[in-house]
C-alpha cells in the first residue's frame, strides 16, 4: 500500500527573515481596525462634528453608505493651513503629550479617523472657519492631498460654502473587496447607520440631526435642536417606550433618585468622584431585545458587565423572556478613566467599577421598587358605553344633571346621610368584568407569527435568518400637517368633514388596541375599546381616511416618483380592454382612450399644481401623489385609476372636481382594492411576501394613522364596524353556566 505524505511544502532550512513592511500595507492593516463598515466611519465623524461644537449635523446616505457617505455640520471649521495633513495619521488638534491623556475630554485624540477613512475610500472636504471669506476644497487618498481632477494641482481650492465642515466619503472598501464582500444589504447598513445617529441624537439632545437617503425629499430621520433627553427619545423610539420612563439620578455622594435636584456637570477635585443620569423603562415596558444606550464622559462605549448587572435588576420584576430599555450617562473623572484601551474607543476602563455599577444598580431598584404597582394590565373603571346616538347621550345628561340635583337637595337635609353614601362610594369594589385589561405589551395576533417588515422584502436571496427589526426611527410616520389652502371649494369640503364626524366612533378608533387581521382578503380586523371588541372592516376605512389625507394635504403633496414613467395612453389602454363595462359603451375602445387622455392631458397643469400628479407633454405619467410616507399602493391598479379619472370625476365644477378626484385616488390607495377578487389558488413566494408586506403596512401604518387622523363620518356604522363581544355581556353568558 502507498502512502501520500503529510505536506508536500518543503520545510525551511533557516528561518524566514524579518521585513519591514510597506507603508500603504501598514496603513490598510490600521484603517481595518477603526472602519469595519459604514456605521463605524460615520461615528467617527459625528464626533468629530460634536467636538468642533457644531449644533446642527445633516447626513446623507447611498446604497447603505457604501457608495456615498457624506455630513455636515455648522462647527468651527478646519483652517485652511491644516489641509494639508488633515488626512495623515496621528495628526490631531486634541493631544499634544502623553499627560493629555489623563484628563482628555473630546471624542478623537489619536488622528486616526480620517487617515484610515483616505486608505479605503475617496475622501473630500468642504471646510470654512468663521473668520476666512470663503470655503476651501480638498481631496484625499492614502492620507495625502491629491488633485480632484487629472492636471489639476493638489492643493485646496477654493469654493462656496457656509461655516463648517463637509465630509463626503464614496466608494467605500473599493480597494478592499474582501471587506466589501463581508458587509451586509445596503437596507441593513442603513439600519445600522440610523441606529448610531439615533444613539448619539438622544445623548445630544441640544444638536439636530437629519439623516436622508440621497435624492429624497424627506428625511429617514429627524430630531429637534435645543429639546430634553425624554423628548427626544419619545421621538425617536416612540410613545410607547416614553410612557413608561423612569428618571433615575445618583452620585458618588448620595442615593439620589428621580426626585434629586441635583446638577449632572458639577466638578470636584475628587478623582473618585462620579455622577450618573439614567432613564430606565419600568415593568410595564416589555421588549423582547434590551435596548441599553451607554455613554461614559459624553462617549458611546458598551460594556458587559454593565449590562449583565442590570438585567439582573429586572430578572425579578419582568416576565421570562422580556427585556428593559436603559439610556444611562455616566461622568467620571478623566483621571479616573482610560479611554486609549480600544482602537474604536468602542470600551473604556475606570477606577472602582464594581462599586460605581453595583451603586447604579441599587438606584435602579429603589426607583422600580416605587414604580412597579402593575406588570401587565392597566385598569380603568370609568367606562363610556357602547354607540349611542346623539339623542340618547343628550338623554343621559339630562338624567345624571337630574341626579345631581336630587343629590345637592338631600344634602341640605342630611348631611351625615350623604357622607356615609359617598364613604360608600370609595369603597365599593370594582367587579371584575368591568375593568379595562389592555397589555401593555400590544400583543396582537399577527405578534405571534414573523412579520414582515416591506424594507427587508427586497433582501437578497442569499441571507439566512429572520430580518431584523426595523428601528423605530424608521418605522415612525411623520407628523402630516394641514396645507394653507384659500379656496372656497377645499374649505368648504374640510368643514364637511368636521360636521360629519361621529364623536364616539372617533373616540374608538383613537383609543383602539389594535387586535390582529381576521381576512385579509375581506378586508376585516378586530380592535378593541373599553371593554368591547369591535369587527371593523379595515378597507372602507382606509378608503375615508386616504380620502381625508388627501384633503388635508390638498396642494402640498409629496410625490411618489415613477421610474421609468410609463406611458398614459399604455396603461389606459390596458384599463380599457380589461373592464367589461366597456362592451356596452357606444363609443368604441379606440375612442374611449383618446377620450380619457385628451381630458388628463389637457388638464394635467392642474393636477401636477394641486396633486402632484405629474404628465409630460409627451404623456409620461413622472409622479403620483403621496398620502401617507413609507406607504405604497399597489401599482397593479394604477391602469384602473387613471381610467377612472375620465367618466368618475366631475370636471365641470371645482367642488365636485376635488371631491371625486380625492375618492378615486383615496379607492387606488386602499388595500385590497380590486375590480375582481382574487381566486383562492395556490400562493408563490413572491405572493406570500406581498400578503405579509400588506399585513405589515395595514398593522403600522394604516391603523396608527386612523389613531390620528381620521375624523371618523356616521356612515361607517352602517356596516363597516360591528360590535362583536363585550365583557359585561359575557361574564352574564358565564353566570349563566
Amino acid at each position: 500500500m502507498l502512502s501520500t505524505p503529510r505536506s508536500t511544502s518543503p520545510q525551511p532550512a533557516e528561518p524566514l527573515p524579518i521585513r519591514r513592511l510597506q507603508e500603504s500595507l501598514i496603513n490598510r492593516i490600521a484603517a481595518g481596525e477603526i472602519i469595519h463598515r459604514p456605521a463605524s466611519a460615520l461615528k467617527e465623524l459625528i464626533e468629530n462634528s460634536l467636538d468642533a461644537h457644531a449644533t446642527s449635523i445633516r447626513i446623507t446616505i447611498k446604497d447603505g453608505g457604501m457608495k456615498l457617505l457624506q455630513i455636515q455640520d455648522n462647527g468651527c471649521g478646519i483652517r485652511k493651513s491644516d489641509l494639508p495633513i488633515l488626512a495623515e495619521r496621528f495628526t490631531t488638534s486634541k493631544l499634544s503629550t502623553f499627560t493629555d491623556l489623563s484628563h482628555i475630554r473630546t471624542y478623537g485624540f489619536r488622528g486616526e479617523a480620517l487617515a484610515s477613512i483616505s486608505h479605503v475610500a475617496h475622501l473630500s472636504v468642504v471646510t470654512k472657519t468663521k473668520l476666512e471669506t470663503c470655503a476651501w476644497k480638498a481631496c484625499y487618498s492614502e492620507g495625502i492631498l491629491v488633485e480632484p481632477k487629472p492636471g489639476q494641482n493638489a492643493d485646496p481650492k477654493p469654493c462656496a460654502g457656509n461655516d463648517g465642515t463637509t465630509i463626503t466619503i464614496e466608494d467605500l472598501f473599493y480597494n478592499t473587496p474582501t471587506r466589501l464582500s463581508a458587509l451586509r444589504s445596503a437596507s441593513e447598513e442603513y439600519s445600522r447607520i440610523l441606529d448610531v445617529i439615533t444613539k448619539y441624537a438622544i445623548h445630544n439632545s441640544k444638536v439636530a440631526f437629519v439623516c436622508k437617503k440621497a435624492g429624497s425629499p424627506s428625511p429617514d430621520l429627524s430630531s429637534p435642536s435645543a429639546s430634553e433627553t425624554s423628548n427626544t427619545i419619545r421621538l425617536l423610539y416612540g410613545h410607547s417606550v416614553a410612557k413608561e420612563l423612569v428618571l433615575v439620578k445618583v452620585s458618588s455622594k448620595d442615593q439620589s433618585t428621580e426626585d434629586t435636584d441635583m446638577d449632572v456637570d458639577e466638578t470636584t477635585d475628587d478623582p473618585e468622584s462620579w455622577n450618573a443620569e439614567a432613564y430606565i423603562s419600568n415593568a410595564n415596558y416589555q421588549a423582547k431585545k434590551m435596548v441599553f444606550l451607554l455613554f461614559i464622559n459624553h462617549r458611546l462605549v458598551e460594556s458587559s458587565r454593565m449590562k449583565r448587572a442590570f438585567e439582573a435588576v429586572y430578572n425579578g420584576i419582568l416576565p421570562k423572556g422580556s427585556s428593559p430599555f436603559i439610556y444611562l450617562s455616566l461622568e467620571i473623572d478623566p483621571r479616573s478613566v482610560d479611554v486609549n484601551v480600544h482602537p474604536t474607543k468602542r470600551e473604556v476602563h475606570f477606577l472602582n467599577e464594581d462599586s460605581i455599577v453595583e451603586k447604579i444598580s441599587d438606584a435602579f431598584q429603589k426607583a422600580l421598587t416605587v414604580q412597579s404597582h402593575s406588570r401587565v394590565f392597566e385598569y380603568q373603571t370609568l367606562l363610556t358605553g357602547g354607540i349611542v346616538s346623539a339623542d340618547q347621550d343628550l338623554s343621559l345628561s339630562k338624567k345624571r344633571k337630574g341626579k345631581q340635583r336630587e343629590s345637592s337637595d338631600n344634602e341640605e337635609h342630611d348631611d351625615s346621610s350623604s357622607a356615609i353614601s359617598k364613604a360608600g362610594e370609595i369603597k365599593k369594589k370594582t367587579l371584575s368584568q368591568h375593568k379595562v385589561r389592555t397589555s401593555l405589551k400590544d400583543r396582537t395576533l399577527d405578534s405571534m407569527f414573523p412579520v414582515a417588515n416591506p424594507a427587508q422584502i427586497t433582501k437578497s436571496s442569499s441571507s439566512k435568518g429572520q430580518p431584523d427589526e426595523p428601528s423605530p426611527a424608521i418605522i415612525r410616520s411623520r407628523d402630516i400637517k394641514e396645507s394653507e389652502c384659500f379656496l372656497t371649494s377645499v374649505t368648504k369640503l374640510r368643514q364637511n368633514l368636521h360636521k360629519g364626524k361621529h364623536k364616539h366612533l372617533t373616540e374608538i378608533l383613537e383609543k383602539h388596541t389594535f387586535v390582529g387581521i381576521v381576512d385579509l382578503p375581506r378586508s376585516l380586523s378586530l380592535v378593541q375599546y373599553s371593554t368591547n371588541l369591535y369587527l371593523v372592516n379595515h378597507g372602507s376605512l382606509a378608503e375615508e381616511l386616504f380620502y381625508q389625507l388627501g384633503l388635508r394635504q390638498f396642494g402640498d403633496f409629496n410625490r411618489l416618483k415613477l421610474e421609468p414613467a410609463p406611458s398614459l395612453r399604455t396603461l389606459i389602454e390596458i384599463a380599457v380592454n380589461a373592464e367589461e363595462s366597456t362592451k356596452e359603451s357606444s363609443m368604441t375602445k379606440t375612442q374611449l382612450v383618446d377620450r380619457i387622455v385628451q381630458i388628463l392631458m389637457t388638464r394635467r397643469e392642474m393636477l401636477a399644481e394641486y396633486f402632484s400628479l405629474n404628465i409630460t407633454e409627451k404623456g409620461r405619467v413622472e409622479s403620483l401623489p403621496l398620502l401617507l410616507r413609507d406607504y405604497t399602493p399597489n401599482l397593479d391598479n394604477l391602469p384602473s385609476f387613471l381610467m377612472r379619472l375620465g367618466p368618475q370625476v366631475d370636471w365641470t365644477s371645482e367642488t365636485e372636481c376635488f371631491d371625486t378626484f380625492l375618492r378615486e385616488l383615496a379607492y387606488f390607495y386602499t388595500p385590497g382594492a380590486t375590480a375582481v377578487p382574487p381566486l383562492p389558488l395556490p400562493m408563490s413566494e413572491d405572493g406570500k411576501a406581498q400578503e405579509k408586506a400588506e399585513r405589515w403596512q395595514i398593522q403600522h401604518l394604516l391603523f396608527p394613522a386612523m389613531r390620528r387622523y381620521l375624523a371618523a363620518p356616521k356612515s361607517l356604522l352602517d356596516r363597516d364596524v360591528v360590535q362583536v363581544a363585550s365583557l359585561p355581556e359575557l361574564y352574564k353568558v358565564f353566570e349563566r353556566c
